[in-house]
This record gives C-alpha cells, sequence and structure tokens, in this order.
C-alpha cells in the first residue's frame, strides 16, 4: 500500500499500518526528541463466515458492575467466549487482518480508563516518579533508533513528551512534525506542556503515561493490563464482526457515539483554532454511551496500552491455528517492517481503540479491530489505559478479606 487514502492510519492516533511515509508519524517521542537533537530526517480463510456474522448480535449478557462484595468495585465482568477477532473488512488495514476465532475466558475490566484522580492516588501512596518526568535514558533509546546513532550529549536529554498541537491552517498529511512536538516537560500532571493542567479534570483519563508506568500503577492496584484479545472481545460489547463498537453506523440517529476529531471539530485535521482553545483533547470518562458490556470509551477519547508485544503480522500467524486460540497472550518479541530505518525488532507494545484525534479521512483507529505498536517507553498526549482482573484473582481477594477483617478487629480490641 502506498500513499495516503481515505482509512488510512498514520502518527496522531492512528493503526500502524499505512504508506511509508505516513508510517514515519508513528515513531516514539523519545525517538523523535532524538531525531530533532541529531537533525536526522523523517522518513518521509474467513470471508464467507465473516459476511455471516458481521453485526450479529448474541444474547446480550446481563451487566454486571462490580460493587466490591459481588465484583471489584468500579469494574465490569466481561463474560468470555469465542469470537472473530481482527477483521476482513475494506476499512482494515494489513495488520488487523484476516479474522480468526479467538477463545478467551471471564474476566473483570475497569468500566473507564484509569483516571486522573485515580492515579493522583497511585503517586501520592507510592512517590512514583513517571517516565516523562525522568531524563530520557540512552538505552532505552537507542533500541528504537538506526543502528549508529550517536548518543547525544547529557544536557539534551530532557524529560518530557509528545504533545498535539495541531496545525492553524490544512497541510499535507505525510508529515507528522507539522503537528507533534516533543514538548519538555510534559507529563501526565502536565499533558501538553509546563503551561497546561489538569486541574478540573479529574475524571479525564490520565494521559502521558507510558507502558512502564501503566505496569507500575497494576502492580500497585493488585490487577494488570488486558491481552490484545481480551481488549478487543471487551470492546466489541457482543456484536461479532461490527464495524464500531456501537454497531454499523459511525453516528446512528445522529447521535455522537466516541470522542474523535470526527463530530468534534469543525475544521479538517489537523487544523485547530487557537481562539477555541485548540483541540478539544479528552473528554470525561463515561461521557458517551457505554458498549454492550457496559464499559465507556472502549475506542476514542484515548488509546490505550495492553499486555502484548507488537508484530505486524500476528493475526496471520495466528489465523493458521487449526482450532480456535485460547487465551492467546501474543508473541514472544516485536517485529514491525513498516518503519524504514528502524530495527525491525524494536521493542513494541500493542495500543489499542484510537483516540480524540481520530478521524474518517486521517485515521479509523477507533475500530475494535484497529491496532498499532508503540515504543514501552513512550509518553503521549493522547494515550492511557484501563486495567482487568482474572476471576481467580478477585475470588481469592473474596477469601483474603474476612481474614483482614478479623485481624483488624482483633487489633481494635486490643
Amino acid at each position: 500500500m502506498s500513499g495516503r487514502r481515505k482509512g488510512s492510519n498514520p502518527g496522531a492516533g492512528a493503526g500502524r499500518s499505512g504508506s511509508v511515509a505516513l508510517a514515519a508519524g508513528r515513531r516514539s517521542g523519545q525517538r523523535a526528541l532524538i531525531l530533532v537533537l541529531l537533525g536526522l530526517g523523517v522518513a518521509a480463510g474467513l470471508g464467507a463466515s465473516y459476511w455471516y456474522m458481521k453485526g450479529r448480535t448474541p444474547t446480550a449478557p446481563a451487566i454486571v458492575i462490580g460493587d466490591g462484595k459481588r465484583g471489584p468495585a468500579g469494574m465490569v465482568r466481561v463474560p468470555g467466549g469465542e469470537f472473530l477477532m481482527g477483521s476482513d473488512s475494506k476499512m482494515a488495514q494489513p495488520n488487523e487482518k484476516p479474522a480468526h476465532k479467538v477463545r478467551v475466558h471471564a474476566f473483570w475490566m475497569d468500566q473507564h480508563h484509569v483516571t486522573n484522580a485515580e492515579f493522583r492516588k497511585f503517586v501520592e501512596a507510592t512517590g512514583y516518579v513517571s517516565t516523562a518526568e525522568r531524563a530520557p535514558d540512552w538505552e532505552t533509546l537507542r533500541v528504537q533508533l538506526p543502528p549508529g546513532t550517536p548518543r547525544p550529549p547529557d544536557s539534551a536529554m530532557v524529560a518530557g513528551g509528545m504533545v498535539f498541537v495541531g496545525t492553524p491552517r490544512p497541510v499535507p498529511l505525510q508529515d507528522y512534525s507539522r503537528w507533534w512536538r516533543y514538548v519538555p516537560g510534559a507529563d501526565w500532571r502536565h499533558p501538553t506542556g509546563p503551561g497546561s493542567s489538569i486541574e478540573g479534570k479529574d475524571n479525564h483519563p490520565v494521559v502521558q503515561v507510558s507502558y512502564e508506568d501503566a505496569q507500575a500503577y497494576a502492580k500497585w492496584a493488585g490487577k494488570r493490563l488486558p491481552t490484545e484479545a481480551e481488549w478487543e472481545f471487551a470492546a466489541r460489547g457482543g456484536l461479532e464482526q461490527a464495524t464500531y463498537a456501537w454497531g454499523e453506523q459511525f453516528a446512528p440517529d445522529g447521535k455522537q457515539m466516541a470522542n474523535v476529531w470526527q463530530g468534534q471539530q469543525n475544521q479538517p485535521f489537523p487544523v485547530v483554532s487557537p481562539k477555541a482553545g485548540g483541540a478539544l483533547g479528552t473528554s470525561p470518562v463515561g461521557t458517551f454511551p457505554p458498549n454492550g458490556y457496559g464499559l465507556a470509551d472502549m475506542t476514542g477519547n484515548a488509546w490505550q496500552w495492553v499486555s502484548d508485544w507488537y508484530r505486524a503480522d500476528q493475526f496471520r500467524r495466528e489465523a493458521g491455528k487449526a482450532q480456535p486460540i485460547e487465551n492467546p497472550v501474543g508473541p514472544m518479541a516485536s517485529w514491525d517492517p513498516a518503519e524504514p530505518g528502524v530495527p525491525v525488532n524494536a521493542p513494541k507494545r500493542v495500543t489499542r481503540g484510537g483516540s480524540f484525534l481520530c478521524n474518517e479521512d486521517f485515521c479509523l483507529s477507533y475500530r475494535p479491530s484497529a491496532r498499532r505498536g508503540t515504543d514501552p517507553y513512550n509518553s503521549m498526549s493522547h494515550l492511557g489505559f484501563r486495567l482487568v482482573m482474572d476471576e481467580g484473582r478477585w475470588a481469592e481477594r473474596q477469601r483474603q478479606a474476612p481474614v483482614a477483617l478479623a485481624g483488624q478487629s482483633g487489633q481494635a480490641a486490643r
């Protein structure tokens, strides 16, 4: 595939596949920093069953939202089952193909993205310092760069993150650096740079968090990141092979169903109006209707980290299995040939769901099957996460709770 086409998915919230030039727009924020510093150039099977199953709605499961007694508080029970993962639709990128049978177990998933308020509690309890708040580490940078890239001076290794800044007028869409900047001082408290704030946005998704940050939070919370298969099963909400998490129409009866550029912005991507305060950015979690499992913002709002390593050809590898794959956990390592000059095995983790920057002409990643790979140490102003918990883990917590309460009562009596 070459050139830009409607539905291609480059950098600002896009899927991984696309033209060679546009694929360069998905390089990590850390790598972008080094490229700028050094003055380096940025490189400008199941077909019949798919159409039969598309949009089919199984019997709607009862929505179960945990309250701390019949399930983990703030989490939704996802029933599990067999489904067609990926897509063979005309909108699908090569890394989403082919649709193939997968089976996942039941699990609990956060009803919404981890929010600023929730991440703040974690930081206050642990003193954690996020990736974007630390000076970049050369060892994690160099594996994302062309071989032989010289190490920059320490003075150039400045903490920060990638920020969408937009453009004042329409521009050619081949060069992501027109609307993305590496901004020193950008972090989860200051998503677009030192002058920004999350004040009044406690219920927005936390962004500017890396895979490492998400893993640290998960360990503290006693949860884990979802696998890619779990995430897609949950995002579909019981709709087999539907285009969107809510069905086939982008805006049924004219109703906006997700926080994406299309329908939220009056200007074409990536044009923002300074008078209007720039891009709208994230919205409070739960602003838009939940899907069939009761999960909010599975697509749109902010991209979401999942646990799998990213391979561009992973679905083709899985589709060759004779039986549905049971609870797949992804490949053992990354492989992505889409970025010229970058090692094909540079570490990347899967991100899913799209963001407030996705739109019909530049990014269709607010579809449940859309996927891309991202540097695990990268943080961006449109990238967050949500977590899951195994049913066995919840049952274990329930067994431990009476023991803990009994111990507390004994201490109080003494």
